[in-house]
């Protein structure tokens, strides 16, 4: 769980998780938080660890060179994604091998997806769809399950709120498996989002180009040889 200034929601996260997942391990990473993100997260009884590069991609990168598991689930610790989905997300994970599943997102509200990132969500994840030619229905989604073999395999090369985009983007190019299962996104009721809808949904905008150059030049490179 990466987070930033979060400790009026961190212990909710932390508590719905080790409910939904009683035998997992929960990691909270804080990244430079002003608050009490840290003492409130290992009061509830998480691991703590810090990434002191700001940014959200720095914070993924290094819980997946740091932590050594079979299964991971990746979610912010705002208190808007739904803890029970985990099992099934998890299941199906498992059941059919794949590589990754997304929570993507159902609203409860009106209020807990606002109309400026439902929109570029959606404009987002169609452009992803037309470039890579793999439909999405959330590319923006924080809450995630990986396979083991993904995150030891895959490098990161995000700094920010794109991390997800590159995900998605990465395991497209390489036509790996994946899926999605709805989940219930809550209002968020702790505290101000760290999301700018119009600053962050440039830069994911640009890592979508990044990545579809990026893919292009590795078929050029394998027609040449």
């Amino acid at each position: 769980m990466p987070c930033f200034n979060e400790e009026a929601a961190v212990a909710t996260v932390v508590s719905g998780f080790r409910a939904a997942l009683p035998t997992a391990e929960i990691f909270v990473y804080d990244n430079n938080s002003r608050d009490r993100t840290v003492e409130v997260a290992r009061a509830a009884g998480a691991i703590v660890r810090s990434e002191r590069r700001q940014g959200k991609g720095h914070v993924v990168r290094r819980m997946f060179a740091d932590i050594d598991a079979d299964i991971y689930v990746l979610v912010d610790g705002d208190a808007t994604y739904d803890a029970p989905s985990a099992p099934r997300m998890i299941d199906a994970l498992v059941n059919d091998h794949l590589d990754m599943v997304v929570g993507f997102r159902v609203d409860q509200s009106v209020a807990a997806y606002r109309p400026g990132h439902r929109t570029g969500n959606w404009m987002l994840t169609n452009f992803l769809a037309t470039v890579f030619g793999q439909a999405f229905k959330d590319i923006l989604s924080g809450y995630r399950v990986f396979s083991r073999r993904f995150v030891k395999s895959f490098p990161v090369l995000s700094d920010g709120f794109e991390i997800e985009t590159v995900l998605n983007c990465r395991i497209a190019a390489a036509g790996l498996r994946i899926t999605e299962v709805p989940s219930v996104e809550r209002q968020r009721i702790f505290g101000e989002t760290n999301l700018r809808t119009f600053t962050d949904g440039t830069r994911v905008l640009r890592t979508l180009l990044s990545e579809h150059r990026r893919a292009d030049r590795r078929k050029a490179a394998r027609s040449r040889h």
